[in-house]
């Protein structure tokens, strides 16, 4: 259902990121207007179309439909400590009231020893209650992880889970196997062919899933039901109109019980969403819209993508990508 979306009026932003992310110092994307209320549309440049379908059907999900209703009306979150030195990662988790931190770790081959200093400054912010998660992106091969994790979780005093520390299913297992951590599968769900019949109980501990590139809330809900495992609903790295779906998604399911990967805005110069709408955390915890959060005009001029050439890619995209996405439907 695409009735009443303004595709041709759909804005693009360009956000500076407060230190790199995912590779990128810049997040873009694009915002929607529907019945229900704004949407975003953000796919990773190197996305294909294909795989950017997906995040196309959050949007309309989140334009055109709305969401299903919540059980709880705000949500644990962990704050998330980027590839920084350890001064940095130490004020980062200090100053953002969570009880959990993800950190971002194996950021280039030769990170173990300045992934394990990270990692020592986030405990010594948190203290020994505080429960510490990492993220390797699936870089590693099986005995790199088993490895690194050891190591990890000894200078940690403790590892809550280790995400996505191999890139297949197959090698994960055989981690999974070998040491006492908890393994989370993220990439190994989201990317699967059948996200809803990808084999992960016996691979992993903890399902982490990403509404905005799984298709939705209502998707993600049989996902996360499928995949048979306590689920972490993480970010895509969205601004608070996109990364309101993903709160809904957390807002619905049957359980919680890990801390989510929420709290991104951090990790941006500034929203595009302002005032009590803008969803930033308050003592680790995100409350629950109860409609789409609606960007800022002032925002959404200041941060607009007026560049011709790289503005056009983006409705190029979103015009590839809706012809896509039809496509599926219909077939």
């Amino acid at each position: 259902m695409t009735t009443g979306i303004d595709f041709e009026g759909a804005r693009i932003y360009a956000i500076p990121m407060r230190a790199r992310f995912r590779g990128i110092t810049v997040r873009e994307g694009m915002l929607l207007e529907g019945p229900a209320g704004w949407g975003e549309f953000c796919p990773f440049s190197d996305y294909d179309d294909t795989v950017s379908a997906g995040w196309l059907s959050t949007t309309i999900e989140q334009c055109a439909i709305g969401w299903p209703p919540a059980v709880r009306d705000r949500i644990p979150i962990n704050c998330t400590v980027p590839a920084v030195g350890p001064e940095r990662a130490y004020e980062i988790t200090a100053n953002s009231g969570c009880r959990t931190a993800k950190i971002k770790v194996a950021d280039h081959p030769e990170s173990l020893p300045e992934d394990l200093a990270r990692v020592e400054a986030v405990r010594a912010a948190l203290g020994r209650d505080g429960a510490i998660r990492v993220d390797a992106n699936g870089v590693w091969d099986t005995d790199t992880a088993v490895s690194h994790i050891r190591q990890l979780d000894k200078a940690a005093g403790g590892l809550e889970y280790v995400e996505q520390p191999c890139r297949t299913i197959e090698e994960l297992a055989i981690v999974r196997r070998a040491v006492e951590v908890r393994i989370a599968a993220d990439e190994s769900i989201r990317r699967a062919d059948d996200p809803l019949r990808v084999a992960v109980a016996g691979a992993a501990d903890v399902a982490v899933i990403k509404c905005t590139p799984l298709g939705g809330v209502r998707r993600s809900l049989r996902v996360a039901e499928a995949a048979g495992l306590p689920c972490v609903v993480s970010s895509a790295l969205e601004t608070s109109v996109g990364l309101a779906a993903q709160v809904a998604l957390a807002a619905a399911l049957p359980e919680l019980d890990f801390a989510c990967g929420l709290g991104t805005l951090s990790l941006f110069e500034s929203d595009l969403v302002s005032g009590p709408g803008s969803l930033r955390a308050v003592d680790g915890f995100l409350p629950v819209p109860r409609t789409p959060p609606a960007p800022d005009p002032s925002l959404l001029a200041t941060y607009e993508l007026v560049e011709p050439e790289q503005a056009g890619w983006w409705r190029d995209r979103l015009a590839r990508v809706r012809a896509v996405h039809g496509a599926d439907r219909s077939g």
